[in-house]
């Protein structure tokens, strides 16, 4: 097996694990102090600071990677996750939200870190001169990510009901555990390392097509999380009657639909030929297809029609053609991208994308409170536009310099 393909496998393989946790812990921390007693409030502030110190290792993850290696802030980002599940087992009465709120820090900055390593290695593994098989990669990763990140939901509350919260948490420790062991032995070192140290103020790219890509992306992000964090599940439990379980397990199978299509979207988007893939029309156009449902189902919620089937067949659509966009992102990043420099700029990007996710939560709580899920969904919308208007900065082909820097 050629050794790109090989490295490629075991880095998803990595990925993959991960993201189950991750998945998993998500779950386990909501259902768990929930039923402690937790108000819906205090559960929502266990996570900010797994939001937001996303945008903090985003920022210095990438300028990290460059210097050390994408395979060792991978397994820094595995071992992090492992240290913040163990954080979790400790007696109920240590568990305050101080001490919960610590822990997803360091659960949001090992994930971070190990996204930003796996989807910049991606770029290294692939080589070379093939824009159209970095394509399929990155697709296939990033899909199989999100798709796995739902099974995870799946997987924490069945393990909490069989094995209860303190055994859940250990099985994935080990089982993270075990896997950080075999990925250290089976990768090469110093993938993605720069020859040259680089400094920590070249973490802001002075690429136009990146920044305005970041900037796009910050939006793009921003417009999921403005009504799908707080206003689409609150909605869901408290008007349209649905009990938790139905809650979870519908928002689930939609991260994992999400996920498929995120790695078919190769095939669902019409590409340059000669091995080139999609360029900045290819963003633009599919940001304004996009931008037509959350204000096509504020419509249709505002006309009176049944909301339940309103949100579903408007949720399935918008997950289908968001996916499509988040992907052509996720290969525009490493198409941009100096080989010398991914990890940096990756890092850039996705604290763009942890920029926008942050400000759509926020946003989300703050607009269905005054303005209704309507409100919400007005705001997507607008957010998407944003997101398309700012795609007109970015250029048709791929502009990244094809030799290697990396050793």
């Amino acid at each position: 097996m050629e050794a790109g393909i090989r490295n490629y496998l075991v880095v998803t393989g990595g990925y993959w694990a991960f993201t189950v946790t991750d998945g998993a812990i998500r779950m386990l921390v909501v259902l768990y102090f929930h039923l402690l007693g937790y108000s819906p409030f205090e559960v929502a502030m266990l996570f900010l600071f797994y939001e937001f110190f996303g945008i903090v290792t985003n920022l210095v993850g990438g300028w990290l990677g460059a210097r050390i290696g994408l395979n060792l802030t991978m397994h820094i980002g595995m071992a992090m996750q492992v240290v913040a599940l163990l954080m979790l087992t400790v007696p109920d009465a240590w568990l305050s939200v101080a001490y919960v709120m610590a822990a997803q820090a360091l659960s949001g900055i090992a994930k971070d870190l190990n996204k930003m390593s796996a989807k910049a290695s991606v770029k290294t593994l692939a080589g070379s001169g093939s824009e159209s098989r970095l394509f399929k990669w990155v697709a296939v990763l990033t899909g199989s990510k999100n798709a796995l990140k739902g099974a995870g939901f799946f997987v924490g509350a069945a393990l909490l009901e069989w094995i209860g919260f303190r055994g859940a948490l250990a099985i994935l420790a080990g089982t993270l555990f075990a896997v950080l062991i075999l990925t250290a032995i089976l990768l090469p070192s110093g993938v993605g390392k720069m020859k040259a140290k680089p400094k920590f103020t070249q973490v802001f790219s002075n690429r136009a097509e990146i920044n305005w890509l970041a900037a796009a992306r910050f939006f793009l992000f921003g417009s999921r999380d403005a009504w799908f964090v707080v206003g689409l599940p609150v909605f869901l439990y408290s008007a349209l009657g649905w009990d938790f379980t139905a809650v979870g397990a519908f928002l689930a199978l939609w991260v994992i639909g999400y996920g498929f299509v995120q790695a078919s979207a190769p095939r669902l988007v019409r590409h340059s030929h000669h091995g080139q893939g999609p360029g900045g029309g290819t963003a633009r156009r599919w940001a304004f297809v996009l931008a037509v449902f959350p204000a096509g189902i504020a419509l249709a919620l505002r006309q009176g029609w049944d909301p339940a089937t309103v949100l579903i067949v408007g949720l399935v659509l918008f997950g289908i053609v968001f996916a499509i966009n988040s992907a052509v992102h996720s290969y525009l990043i490493l198409a941009y991208s100096d080989f010398d420099k991914v990890s940096m700029n990756v890092g850039f990007y996705y604290m763009a994308n942890a920029g926008g996710r942050l400000a759509g939560t926020v946003l989300s709580g703050w607009a269905y409170q005054t303005q209704g899920l309507e409100g919400c969904l007005w705001w997507s919308a607008g957010f998407v536009l944003a997101a398309a208007l700012l795609s007109f900065k970015l250029p048709e082909a791929s502009t990244g310099k094809k030799e290697s820097a990396v050793v």
